[in-house]
């Protein structure tokens, strides 16, 4: 039980103290509303949000609540944190005041049991865990009912990613309602984020209790039951705000290259792919200049190599992804730039608060894309599943106890990020519960909410608009951001004196013809990796195919090349215009033609090792007889583009490859017919034949389902379209397979077992684009 709780002024005198050893600076003074919240939280045990801008000190809040609660006998603190950067910063701002703070997520696995046994010996003050963790079911039901009863505060960070309303809503912060719902009585709850306008905040006030109304909300005892919600003025005086529209892609990375030599300091560049942030990471470096991508798909250890590497200015810059985001503390942080926008007003404010925590002055620079609004249409596809496949998903569970994702695959033909995001949400809503070896159905009634799912979506296409009226105002920008947020602080006419509308920012020169077209030329490097599948999907006997485990050595493919991946920079953009939908079929474009030539040069694998080494059988030029020729087919090769030096580069050592195969496609026939035709003239090599749809499954399949949907559609719809004499010839040739473009890969996997079963002794698949 807590000692008597002191009065008001002896309360702030411990709370100013605690706030000086956590800063280190002995004139640390409380903000009015930070003292509200700690007073709220310590002496009345409320719940209450807090909702203010980046470098506010919110933190400062639960860590000095927590000081002051451990030192009047309470037990730990519970920080549910969504991202590892700000549980690092978070325990390393802990231990300055002498707070001992652990954490529980997926990088420290080996430290689970310590941290359990640490905790239940009392010598933890803060345990924080991702939002996942409260759905890990030992530790949902085994660790966190016991902290939760003994706890002495439970805080909700970045606590916008409640409310689906919100622009980052994450299913697993649902379940915090939940957690909140049985805590006992008297023990304080504490939410914090800088990104919620007027209907997130109401909307997660009502999640953590009752009323949202911080006017009418009491400040004294006997008023636990209320929500205290502490909003403040989101006006960012160091940030500088600018937006520079240029012509295309090139233009934009060759300003950047420029730019980033030009600004003092270090900071961040967002890009909003995986794949563009690579590659304009590997342009800039090529440039000089240190900086490394950030992104979902880099390994965590190293993650933190590369936070430590920015903190400390050992890089120019990070390119980055959404990964770096909410929490990454690095108060001399001396710009961001955005290559293409944020698709929402709120998120990019989130990011941009990122910059200039610490310093006077910090640029803030937006360079919006064409291919900006396609890449949030993309993204919008990933929402929550129409009903029929819901309900396909719980028939499932109803019918089969407990089932592994992998199993649900093969009876819901959602992809597995949907799935898993959907089964996240029927979790919350009480309809199924995740148990150790998979999900099981409750049995209890669950209902669609159409209506509230076509809201939310018309909220983000709402946002959407506003980020391009953001891009397109003749007003202050800041003004525009505070208001996305409805800032109650902000006055009618204000302005903030220091964006590109108030003539405030003056931004690095645009660059010369020379450096765009050193950029585009970097850029106009095609030619990437397509990893081939080594594994079958789980229980596809499920689904009528005998296939399980790895797929044998014998029957695989060799690792592929594309042009470009559709979400990236460069040859992606006439790669996205190809494959639009609507788009004619036609014939290769002439830039593809001569982009495809020049992966076909550079890719190793085609050639001996060396120009003395073993010429392949078909060296001569024969090759195995086919329905095609190389003779027939040399109008269609890359030809106009297609130059004397490539050609002698690509025969200097010899070819390995015999023959080429086409994958027949139903949708795009003159494409890929075309696409295949002038390969192998270019290469001097027959197509040899097809691999197509059987009679009567010419239509084509859906790619946006799981892999063993998609697997299973594919394995039972191609078929080898070789003549007899091609057939006969197959053994031991090694064959380049030409499809348009791949996304699961199981269309090349599967066409390559085809002709591996027949005889071939390599295949290579080779598409125009990867998604």
């Amino acid at each position: 039980m807590l000692r008597g709780l002191l009065d008001g002024e002896s309360l702030r005198e411990d709370a100013e103290t605690a706030l000086r050893a956590l800063v280190g600076r002995d004139d640390a003074r409380l903000r009015d509303d930070q003292w509200r919240a700690i007073e709220a939280l310590v002496a009345f045990r409320r719940r209450a949000l807090v909702v203010q801008r980046t470098g506010w000190g919110k933190s400062a809040v639960y860590f000095v609540a927590t000081k002051l609660l451990r030192e009047r006998g309470a037990g730990p603190t519970v920080i549910v944190s969504p991202l590892l950067a700000l549980m690092r910063d978070q325990v390393a701002a802990a231990a300055r005041a002498g707070i001992r703070a652990v954490t529980i997520n997926s990088s420290n696995v080996t430290e689970w049991d310590d941290v359990h046994a640490a905790i239940e010996a009392g010598q933890v003050d803060v345990l924080l865990c991702s939002p996942e963790r409260l759905n890990n079911p030992g530790f949902r039901d085994e660790v966190l009912p016991r902290l939760a009863a003994d706890a002495g505060l439970v805080v909700v960070d970045e606590a916008h990613c409640i409310s689906d309303w919100g622009h980052d809503f994450r299913p697993d912060y649902r379940r915090i309602r939940t957690l909140l719902a049985d805590l006992p009585s008297g023990i304080p709850v504490l939410a914090t984020t800088a990104t919620a306008n007027a209907r997130v905040t109401a909307d997660v006030a009502e999640q953590l209790g009752v009323h949202a109304d911080a006017a009418a909300a009491p400040s004294g005892p006997g008023t636990s039951d209320e929500v205290l919600v502490l909003r403040g003025g989101l006006d960012r005086e160091s940030l500088h705000l600018a937006v520079l529209p240029l012509p295309d892609q090139p233009s934009r990375v060759a300003w950047l290259t420029e730019a980033l030599q030009d600004i003092d300091g270090s900071g961040i560049v967002y890009c909003l792919t995986v794949s563009a942030a690579e590659q304009v990471a590997s342009q800039l470096r090529s440039a000089g200049l240190a900086v490394a991508a950030y992104t979902g798909q880099t390994d965590p250890a190293e993650r933190e190599r590369l936070e430590e590497d920015l903190k400390e200015n050992r890089v120019k810059a990070l390119v980055a992804t959404s990964a770096l985001g909410m929490g990454f503390d690095k108060p001399d942080l001396a710009f961001v730039v955005h290559l293409g926008a944020p698709s929402s007003p709120i998120a990019y404010y989130q990011q941009v608060g990122r910059a200039g925590r610490g310093v006077d002055s910090a640029v803030v620079v937006l360079l919006p894309g064409e291919e900006d609004r396609r890449i949030w249409e993309w993204f919008a596809s990933t929402a929550f599943p129409p009903q029929a496949q819901v309900r396909t998903t719980l028939a499932a569970l109803d019918g089969g106890g407990t089932q592994s994702v992998a199993q649900l695959e093969t009876q819901v033909d959602l992809k597995r990020s949907r799935l898993e995001g959907m089964l996240k949400v029927l979790d919350v809503d009480g309809a199924v519960r995740r148990v150790k070896g998979g999900w099981e159905s409750t049995g209890a009634p669950w209902e669609y909410d159409a209506e509230r799912y076509a809201r939310v979506e018309e909220t983000r296409t709402a946002e959407q608009r506003a980020m391009l009226d953001y891009e397109a105002t003749t007003g202050c920008r800041m003004a525009f951001l505070r208001a996305a947020l409805d800032d109650p602080e902000l006055e009618a006419g204000w302005e903030c004196g220091r964006c590109d509308r108030c003539d405030g920012v003056t931004l690095p020169a645009l660059p010369d013809a020379e450096t765009v077209a050193a950029a585009r030329a970097d850029m106009d490097r095609p030619g990437v990796e397509v990893v081939a599948r080594r594994q079958w999907p789980s229980g596809m006997d499920r689904l009528g195919l005998d296939v399980r485990g790895r797929i044998p050595a014998q029957e695989q493919a060799e690792p592929g090349r594309a042009v470009a991946r559709l979400d990236g920079l460069g040859w992606s953009a006439p790669l996205r215009e190809l494959f639009a939908p609507g788009a004619p079929d036609g014939e290769t474009p002439v830039p593809l033609r001569r982009a495809a030539a020049r992966v076909l040069d550079e890719w190793d694998a085609l050639r001996a090792p060396s120009q003395d080494g073993p010429a392949s059988p078909s060296e001569d030029g024969g090759g195995t007889s086919g329905d095609g020729s190389a003779g027939a087919a040399g109008s269609a090769g890359p030809g106009d583009g297609a130059s004397d030096a490539a050609a002698g580069a690509a025969s200097a050592r010899p070819l390995l490859v015999d023959g080429v195969v086409a994958v027949r496609s139903v949708t795009r026939p003159v494409l890929t017919h075309h696409l295949a035709t002038g390969l192998a003239a270019y290469l001097g090599r027959p197509l040899i034949g097809a691999i197509g749809p059987v009679p009567g499954r010419e239509e084509p399949g859906r790619h946006d389902v799981n892999s063993a949907t998609r697997l299973s559609g594919v394995a039972g719809r191609l078929q080898l379209e070789l003549s007899p004499a091609a057939l006969a010839g197959l053994a031991g040739r090694r064959v380049l397979l030409v499809d348009d473009w791949t996304e699961s890969g199981w269309t090349l996997t599967v066409a390559a077992r085809l002709l591996r079963q027949a005889g071939a002794a390599a295949v290579y698949p080779f598409v125009l684009g990867v998604r």
